[in-house]
């Protein structure tokens, strides 16, 4: 019997293992694909690009279980395409995060007893540099511990000054070709955060609030905001409601607790004939869609609300009383007026800010847009002509959908932290101008004065251009794996992300920045449940990892998890695959024990018919196996190799062959250890993208000359090929 490597005596520890073999892999500068070997009798490996640009994690704090999926997926394919020869580059980088990280600072300033409110800008800018940078350094020391194989010399930050500089050239290139303007129109506004939000960064909510009926002169009409009846300037109806044509183009007057209004009753299609009572009051300065009316008809805008979500001067006696209150207050004093009709309870959608689920208050402000309407159809367009491919694919419609109904797109940030815009705007006539073309403090046209723009962009501007500037663009250096070949990612992603990667990468390179979108589902708890801090059922994938190790925690985010559809993670099913990876190191000890002087270089020997099946048997899992991994079924190839492993291998071939592994030398003993060394050495290959520290150690222990690291190694061909 054949003296067993010391290691394998001992039970597979991956605390002492993993860390050890990710120095070594980095060590070796493969992860580089400029530094991948030409190797002797192997031509053409290592010439054609695979490349995947990794979504660039928060640099604002550690990694969830997400990230977790996504780092296993990404690093298979990036390990998959490596053995296949192809010259694997994954990018990594790190998201400054704008809203979400400043929000994150602002509740660490709010537990010191501070508030940003009453901070120097530069002050503030400073310690959210200092704290994302150290928090930035444990998300990549996170990243490696799941085994990461991604290239670090190219690691990308969105505030690098080259990124910053770039992302600011393309806002320039975009308003020089007048697809970005200012605009003075409602915006989302969270009232907590002082800060405007795009569509994309607001949430739905189901919320049970009052239908107040109020007596609006000749009309009845129905609202959830009575509190805004100072700024209405209008009544709508639908034109083809025949209850109110007779008031169409009309004045009417309406009474209200500070006195009498005048409105004019306008007619549009917009207007819902079924909703209340076909009459709406229209308050342009606070509802997006009374907003839209006031631009077709002309009408003026009224804001009636501050930007903290209190009334204003213009409300009397309401001036200073948050929403809440003033309407309970407006409401009572409508009823001593005899103008409510009736009150009925009502359920509806409300968006909120999706930080803090304050309700968003639509308010009327200068802002930088991005023309969406001929960016998204070149997008669509793309889509179309199947340059892009989606996994699963009914993530096409989505796509589509949202880029057939685009709206323009508010880039400003009223935050401190990100890519500050780069213009000068005139606070007396809100335009702005690109700042290399106007000197700061010179005149505008209207004779005010042009100022530093202190807004910050959207993040989505900056991540939308990702793929280009992980690159290096316009440096043409690493241009030559663009387009990538896929962008994997969250499926809750596909029209906050996707989108502007995609619109981005045609208008500035005229190429769609990759050929395949692979969506994953949201990674919930044991139950199902969406992991959050307040219901206290985060599971941290480094801790996970400390546990059972990565490879576990790898292989069983992937098995049973189909693209685009939730999972729910559970220890158990990890601790599983714990004991799956020690069933693979126990039957290598087996293998290695009885395998006599027969290495991977000993010639095939004669076969017996049951050897053939046996190695048919394999051959069929090496091509199933590769089909699922080149068609992104990760889920079952996982599946396949699991059930190879410890179904057929260990519980059938081993056994099988044991009489004759421990019989006489001869020729049936060296085809039995031949068999079991090949099928050892094909299993450990075909798992080593989802399992690479156990089976990057066990390589290291299989008889081979001239043996280099596994994530090099070529991936096993069918035996009969």
């Amino acid at each position: 019997m054949a003296e067993v490597p010391e290691k394998l005596n001992k039970p597979y520890d991956p605390a002492a293992t993993e860390g050890r073999t990710y120095q070594l892999w980095e060590e070796s500068g493969f992860f580089n694909p400029d530094n991948l070997p030409a190797q002797a009798g192997l031509s053409g490996r290592f010439t054609e690009p695979f490349t995947i640009i990794m979504p660039p994690p928060n640099a604002n704090g550690r990694l969830h279980a997400g990230h977790g999926l996504t780092i296993a997926l990404e690093d298979i394919m990036t390990r998959y395409h490596r053995m296949q020869g192809k010259k694997a580059l994954w990018v990594p980088g790190a998201d400054h995060a704008g809203f979400e990280t400043q929000v994150v600072y602002e509740k660490k300033l709010e537990k010191e007893g501070r508030s940003r409110f009453k901070m120097d800008r530069k002050e503030l800018y400073d310690e959210i540099m200092a704290f994302t940078l150290e928090s930035k350094q444990h998300m990549e020391n996170d990243v490696k511990a799941l085994g990461a194989s991604c290239d670090w010399s190219r690691e990308k930050f969105t505030l690098d000054p080259s990124v910053v500089s770039e992302v600011q050239e393309t806002f320039r290139k975009l308003y020089r070709d007048n697809l970005v303007y200012r605009g003075y129109r409602t915006v989302n506004w969270c009232t907590k955060h002082q800060t405007s939000l795009s569509d994309v960064e607001t949430e739905t909510v189901e919320k049970a609030d009052k239908l107040y009926y109020l007596k609006y002169g000749p009309f009845v009409v129905a609202t959830v905001r009575p509190e805004t009846i100072f700024g209405d300037v209008a009544v709508a109806v639908n034109p083809n409601d025949a209850r109110y044509k007779e008031f169409i183009g009309k004045d009417i007057e309406v009474q209200h607790p500070e006195g009498p209004l005048t409105l004019k009753v306008i007619a549009d299609e917009a207007v819902d004939v079924e909703f209340g009572t076909g009459a709406l009051k229209i308050t342009p300065a606070h509802d997006h869609n009374d907003f839209r009316m006031s631009e077709t008809h002309q009408l003026p805008r009224v804001e009636v609300i501050d930007q903290f979500g209190k009334l204003n001067d213009k409300t009397g006696k309401y001036a200073g009383m948050k929403i809440a209150e003033a309407r309970t207050k407006v409401v009572e004093d409508l009823q001593a007026l005899g103008l409510v009709e009736k009150i009925e309870d009502y359920t509806h959608a409300v968006p909120v800010c999706y930080k803090c689920n304050a309700t968003i208050e639509p308010r009327v402000m200068p802002q930088w847009f991005v023309k969406m309407a001929p960016l998204a159809k070149m997008a669509a367009d793309a889509v179309r002509a199947e340059k892009i491919k989606f996994v699963p694919d009914n993530f096409e419609k989505v796509f589509l959908y949202w880029m057939d109904n685009t709206i323009d797109w508010n880039i400003s940030r009223q935050i401190v932290w990100g890519i500050q815009i780069p213009a000068l705007v005139c606070l007396s006539c809100n335009t702005g101008v690109l700042d290399n073309e106007a000197i700061e403090g010179s005149e505008c046209n209207c004779g005010g004065t042009l100022t530093r723009d202190t807004d910050t962009f959207d993040t989505w501007f900056s991540s939308g251009q990702w793929p280009l500037l992980a690159l290096g663009y316009p440096d043409t250096k690493d241009l030559a794996y663009y387009p990538t070949d896929v962008m994997e990612t969250g499926r809750d992603l596909i029209f906050k992300w996707i989108p502007r990667m995609v619109l981005f990468g045609l208008y500035l390179k005229g190429e769609v920045p990759f050929r395949t979108v692979y969506l994953h589902g949201m990674v919930n708890d044991k139950h199902g449940k969406k992991m959050s801090k307040s219901k206290g059922n985060v599971v941290s994938p480094i801790e996970l990892t400390d546990k059972y190790g990565a490879d576990a925690l790898r292989i069983a985010l992937v098995v049973g998890n189909t693209p685009g559809n939730d999972i729910a993670l559970a220890e158990d099913k990890i601790k599983g695959y714990k004991h799956f990876c020690n069933k693979l190191w126990n039957v290598s000890r087996f293998v290695l024990s009885n395998a006599g002087d027969t290495t991977l270089d000993t010639p095939r020997p004669t076969l017996t018919p049951r050897d053939e099946e046996i190695l048919a048997e394999l051959d069929k899992t090496i091509e199933s196996v590769t089909a699922h991994l080149e068609n992104f079924r990760f889920h079952l190839a996982g599946e396949e190799l699991y059930h190879y492993l410890w179904s057929t291998f260990a519980d059938v071939i081993i056994e099988e062959l044991k009489p004759r592994l421990a019989g006489e030398e001869g020729e049936s003993k060296t085809s039995a250890q031949w068999i079991t060394l090949q099928a050892l050495a094909a299993t450990t290959k075909m798992l080593h993208p989802f399992i690479p520290f156990i089976t990057e150690e066990l390589w290291s222990l299989l008889p081979h000359k001239d043996k280099s690291l596994l994530i090099i190694e070529p991936w096993p061909k069918p035996y009969s090929a």
